[in-house]
């Protein structure tokens, strides 16, 4: 069956194209229109759908709208009340739903010869559910947590898969959110909600959680699967922060305080659910499940033996799970994902068409790999545009900006180039089968969902992947999956004796990750970075820009 997977009404509008049980393509609309996250996650804009990424998804597949067996939309309004019923004060909710209940005619009018009959509404969460416990690999029998701010009543789901079947077996229903708050929090503290939760985390890091016992008050467990969380009232415990205002010790406290009582709960509800199924696979999906710094606490001090986490775990993530969801109920047995490069790509052919079109000088060396990790030895930054774009919010070594890790000065130097805040670590890439020398934590950790403590004799070594709190969050490398970044990260190490690069998404702050070609050269023609290497092709900075017109 052919199956078309659409995320449309909150945020993150995506979709997901499942042809007899495999994902064959996935996609953010951001990466297409070039608006962060797609929209903002307003009623007024529930009705905006994920048009660009559909088609795309379609075409990818060689497909038509009428040749199309289902579509899954990934909310279901008759499980909804009225926003008043469930506590929460959103006077417009009620376009939400009004939107959502007209979604079949709106995808017809996007895509021309959809019959809207196919369309099928899914329950929002049990979406994020399908999008872990289906995806995982070696997963056939697992328990499944889902956490985000909210679905049609509810923010959290307990489920467990078996086969092909997926049980609910507890949701915590609203107003009670750990999304929400930690949401409401990021408002708070200058951040955009919905956005920059992630910036939280990180500020989290710096602070001690002093307000700890307090915030206690306000958000814990219940014991029975479920928990409290509601009407934090953030200033009682530090001054809200305007945008362009600088942090204080206080401002990082209450985000070590919040990051704290965030990861007690959620140990308490996976070990309420491991005492429920037994298993030994937990999967996680939902917004709260890219705090990669709680998804370690679980792997470390829950009683699951191994976690796995959806890498687009957030709204983005329940169109694939959407559709792996129909998938399933109709018989089909849904393949694991190979990996998050799910998105666009292009032919070396039609890479040299762009690079000419644009009239930019460029190489083709013998081998991009050497060609980057010699420039990485001599310090420079590299952008690195190969292959399929990730689907998720993580560059996982096709759409990533790249550095030597051993100069302490490198961090700075990329929070620069990005336009983003100091206090924001960078990720390093290793390869899988030398992690675990350098790293403790969850290994492999191919999507970058988990933090990891450096070895202490590697602190030194690769100072500018090392957090304050002495972690990193890293990604490991299969030379399997991913041969040519492999191939970069040996090279790089035949250099410099180090077995790590840093990598961050290629982007620069408030704008979506690079997705095409466009993209990464006015990326690169706008940021001071060194070499653009965009499939076999190398562009130097030096050869765009005579001295004293570039860098």
């Amino acid at each position: 069956m052919r199956i078309l997977g659409i995320n449309a009404l909150f945020h993150d509008p995506a979709a997901a194209l499942v042809i007899d049980g495999r994902t064959v393509a996935a996609a953010e609309e951001e990466r297409f229109s070039r608006r962060k996250h797609g929209k903002r996650p307003v009623p007024f804009s529930a009705w905006e759908l994920p048009e660009q990424a559909a088609a795309w998804c379609l075409h990818r597949a060689g497909l038509r709208p009428q040749d199309l067996d289902l579509v899954a939309y990934s909310y279901d309004p008759a499980l909804a009340l009225p926003a008043e019923a469930m506590g929460l004060d959103d006077p417009w909710d009620h376009l939400r739903q009004t939107y959502a209940r007209q979604a079949p005619g709106f995808l017809a009018a996007a895509l021309p010869g959809l019959d809207p009959g196919l369309v099928r509404f899914v329950p929002h969460h049990m979406a994020h559910a399908a999008s872990a416990a289906f995806a995982a690999e070696d997963a056939e029998r697992c328990s499944v947590l889902v956490l985000d701010g909210r679905g049609e009543r509810a923010s959290h789901l307990a489920a467990r898969r078996t086969g092909s079947r997926l049980e609910p077996l507890h949701t915590q229903e609203l107003p009670h959110s750990l999304g929400l708050v930690y949401e409401e929090l990021t408002a708070h503290l200058g951040f955009l909600r919905s956005s920059d939760e992630f910036k939280v985390m990180a500020l989290a890091s710096h602070g001690t959680p002093r307000m700890l016992a307090e915030l206690r008050r306000h958000v814990h467990p219940t014991g029975d699967g479920g928990f409290r969380a509601t009407s934090v009232p953030w200033h009682e415990y530090c001054p809200p922060r305007g945008p362009e205002e600088p942090w204080t010790q206080a401002h990082a406290d209450v985000a070590a305080s919040a990051q704290a009582v965030l990861e007690e709960t959620l140990l308490d509800l996976v070990r309420w659910l491991h005492g429920r199924t037994h298993d030994d696979v937990l999967t996680l999906a939902g917004g709260v499940a890219l705090n990669c710094v709680a998804n370690s606490r679980i792997a470390r001090e829950g009683p699951f033996s191994r976690v796995w986490v959806q890498p687009a775990a957030g709204d983005a993530g329940t169109a694939l799970g959407g559709a792996l969801l129909l998938a399933s109920g109709e018989g089909e047995d849904p393949e694991p994902m190979a990996g998050a490069d799910l998105g666009r790509d292009w032919s070396d052919a039609e890479l040299g068409a762009w690079l000419k079109t644009a009239a930019v000088p460029f190489e083709r060396p013998t081998d991009i790999a050497a060609t980057v990790a010699e420039a990485l030895a001599d310090n420079a930054i590299v952008a690195w545009f190969q292959g399929r774009s990730e689907y998720g919010p993580r560059a996982l070594g096709h759409r990533s900006l790249l550095a030597h890790p051993g100069h302490a000065g490198n961090l700075e130097r990329l929070n620069d180039v990005k336009g983003r805040e100091q206090f924001r670590p960078v990720a390093p890439m290793v390869l899988a089968d030398r992690a675990a020398e350098i790293f403790e934590g969850p290994l492999p950790s191919p999507y970058m969902l988990f933090v990891h403590d450096v070895a202490p004799g590697w602190r030194e070594r690769i100072p500018a992947v090392v957090h304050v709190d002495g972690t990193a969050r890293i990604q490991t490398v299969d030379p399997a999956r991913e041969p040519l970044v492999a191939r970069m990260l040996t090279a790089f190490e035949q250099r410099t004796g180090l077995p790590v690069v840093v990598n961050t998404s290629l982007n620069t702050a408030g704008r979506p990750m690079v997705d095409d070609p466009r993209d990464a050269l006015e990326c690169f023609g706008s940021s001071p970075v060194d070499l653009l290497a965009i499939g076999p092709y190398a562009i130097r900075r030096g050869g765009l820009f005579r001295p004293g017109e570039g860098g």
